[in-house]
């Protein structure tokens, strides 16, 4: 009997991109699943399952009852620190060419398992993957599975990385030669672009910002959304209030493939009902939360530029004498590998100015840290997990995006939602300062506060049972993962 009950119920692989920020919002999606009753495997490199074990110990990767962890390579060389993010460029290339072997292997061996009787799992019935895994779209039509596919960016950034193809056909790249990045040819208007609103081409994400023709990372993002209208249906992590224009634009080019907002993932799924609690390739620091406690309503800066941002040893030391110039408590979160080819080691002048008023660490639970009442303003990166996590925490942004779809998000949030203001890539510690006191004290930042507010509660609404998100979801599993079982 046992047996048999395993061989109906649902088995969803859940494939995410290998990194952090794509790895967080699939653990949401597999918890998602796994309560409503598949049996989950959730598929890791092999590089980060063996940083998981290192940080958060074998335990992180047992999983639970009718949730399991699998590996495939990624087939790139051994890191020399092995707890730093992956080149990204190199990694596309790398999952694009290798993967699907290893993959589609995965696959037969977890069917032969549950055939002979080997694992108590029942065979897989369907395939979520993250889009830039695209690749794994083959194996799931191979065995005829459901193949849907988990969008972790902003629908904004996937409409400007899809209409690449017009910049070069409309001749606005690549670019004509270096002098552009500088002398204010990125600020062309490019208008007509279904779905997106007052874009510059600075605005687009930044692989474009090339005089290659032949360039990876804009060839691979054309193919990577292009090849999105073979799938089943589309999982966004955000919801229709902040993106539905977007999202409308997304199905009309993808024809026949549904788009399903269900975000914000972190408030749609409260990490103490998750099966799997959080997947942090970095430790967290829980004293964190600790130092906020008793601090004032509103009074504290939160840095921190994401999983994958670097910068140089000079921009370190501008964000750290704008901080303590300032006079605000703050808390910065500084990765071992933020500053690029050293170690980011902050001037003793500043520890000794800011004492007492700042706290730095390695990393930290974010979203609890952006939903603490002590924090109110958060300079940030403006990766897509980040803007979504200020947005549920209602803390309005300063944003200095590094690459890829950040400085889209960027323009969204400074100039379409109302919660954010831009910092120049060249920063300088006088207007790290200004912003800072701005956002704080300004009338700006008065009113970016309150459209803060304005959208977490619409964020909170999409995401509460029975609210767009969970129905988004709940349709999703009934019309697509579960149409052919």
């Amino acid at each position: 009997m046992e047996g048999r009950a395993s061989e109906k119920k649902a088995h969803a692989v859940c494939l995410p991109y290998p990194a952090q920020g794509h790895i967080t919002p699939m653990l949401n999606v597999a918890n998602l699943l796994h309560a409503r009753g598949f049996h989950v495997t959730f598929v890791n490199s092999e590089y980060n399952h063996a940083r998981l074990v290192r940080t958060r110990g074998a335990a992180a990767v047992a999983g639970s009852r009718g949730f399991r962890f699998a590996t495939i390579p990624d087939s790139l060389p051994a890191a020399s620190d092995d707890d730093v993010t992956q080149d990204i460029p190199s990694l596309c290339k790398s999952t694009t060419e290798t993967c699907l072997g290893p993959f589609r292997r995965l696959l037969a061996q977890l069917n032969a398992a549950a055939s002979t009787g080997e694992s108590d799992h029942p065979p897989v019935t369907c395939v979520v993957s993250d889009l830039i895994m695209g690749f794994s779209m083959d194996a799931a039509k191979e065995l005829g599975l459901p193949y849907v596919q988990l969008w972790t960016a902003s629908a904004i950034s996937y409409l400007a990385y899809y209409h690449y193809r017009l910049l070069i056909d409309r001749g606005i790249a690549p670019l004509k030669d270096l002098r552009q990045l500088t002398d204010g040819y990125l600020d062309t208007p490019v208008e007509d672009l279904p779905g997106l609103r007052n874009m510059r081409l600075r605005d687009f994400p930044s692989f474009i910002r090339t005089t290659d023709p032949d360039e990876f990372m804009v060839g691979y993002v054309i193919k990577e959304t292009g090849r999105t209208a073979g799938a089943s249906a589309v999982i966004l992590n955000s919801f229709g209030d902040l993106e539905g224009e977007a999202v409308e634009a997304m199905e009309a080019l993808l024809v026949n493939v549904k788009v399903y907002t269900v975000g914000p993932l972190n408030l749609v799924v409260p990490r103490e009902t998750s099966s799997i609690s959080r997947l942090s390739l970095w430790k967290e620091q829980e004293e964190c939360l600790e130092w906020l406690h008793g601090k004032e309503h509103a009074s504290v800066v939160y840095v921190n530029f994401g999983s994958i941002v670097v910068m140089t040893s000079e921009q370190l030391v501008e964000f750290a004498w704008g901080l303590a110039n300032s006079g605000r408590q703050f808390m910065w979160i500084i990765r071992p590998d933020l500053v690029r080819g050293d170690a980011a080691m902050l001037p003793k002048e500043f520890l000794a100015e800011t004492a007492g008023r700042g706290l730095m660490a390695s990393w930290c639970p974010q979203q609890e840290v952006l939903s603490h009442p002590a924090v109110g303003v958060f300079l940030t990166h403006s990766g897509w997990n980040s803007a979504l996590e200020s947005v549920c925490g209602g803390v309005p942004v300063i944003s200095w995006p590094f690459f890829a779809d950040q400085q889209t998000n960027c323009r969204y949030q400074c100039n379409e939602w109302g919660i954010g203001m831009e910092i120049d890539t060249n920063v300088q510690r006088d207007a790290v300062t200004s912003l800072i006191t701005e956002l704080m004290d300004g009338e700006g930042g008065k009113k970016m506060r309150k459209k803060a507010q304005e959208w977490r509660e619409k964020a909170i609404l999409a995401a509460m049972p029975h609210g767009p998100s969970q129905r988004n979801f709940d349709e999703l599993v009934r019309d697509v993962l579960l149409a052919k079982n």
